[in-house]
């Protein structure tokens, strides 16, 4: 994967409770194949990461919703941990980025309870995507098509479930990161044209 995405930026956004895996191994992935990745939160100064329910490692905000702008960046990772996408998805600046992003066209990778903001955002319906299994009513209702695989990409949005599928969701990331620009004037592909379509 080295030097794919040289010259590209990516914004992740996270907050207090994210999985610190979810984040860590996307920023490494990110990193290994060119990119320059900036973290970006509701406050300056740290967030603090957790191993399920344990703390585990803080990292360095670069940046908050107030400074950064979707126009910025290449591909948006948004991790999972339980608290993570529960916390942001109540600030407003943080769902309008998500949005503003999606609407662009550009690549967005979410993994774990990362798609809660994809449904907050309002972006989700018509949409096939995968994500920890006490979501799936969530998106269900949200009128997303939801599937239970290790990844599924489909029109620049990569979903995955859980940490183990880290490995999987990073190479989709960054293929998805690497091409660019998605039309998402159109609808998205029916579940069974996806598959055939290669939705994966």
């Amino acid at each position: 994967m080295a030097n794919e995405l040289n010259g590209k930026r990516i914004a992740f956004i996270a907050t207090n409770g994210v999985e610190q895996r979810e984040l860590s191994v996307p920023w490494q992935a990110a990193l290994d194949a060119g990119a320059r990745a900036e973290l970006i939160s509701s406050k300056p100064g740290e967030i603090q990461g957790v191993e399920h329910d344990e703390k585990g490692t803080r990292f360095k905000v670069d940046l908050t919703f107030d400074q950064a702008s979707p126009d910025d960046y290449d591909g948006l990772v948004i991790p999972g941990g339980v608290a993570n996408p529960d916390r942001l998805r109540t600030d407003d600046k943080a769902v309008r980025f998500v949005r503003d992003f999606f609407d662009s066209g550009k690549p967005v990778a979410s993994i774990c309870h990362g798609p809660w903001m994809l449904v907050e955002a309002d972006i989700v319906e018509g949409r096939t995507l995968t994500s920890w299994p006490s979501l799936r009513t969530d998106l269900r209702n949200a009128g997303a098509n939801w599937v239970d695989r290790e990844v599924v990409v489909e029109q620049g949005l990569v979903t995955s479930r859980r940490p183990d599928d880290l490995e999987a969701f990073c190479a989709e990331m960054i293929e998805e990161f690497a091409e660019g620009i998605h039309d998402r004037s159109r609808a998205p592909e029916s579940s069974m044209a996806g598959m055939a379509a290669g939705t994966r």
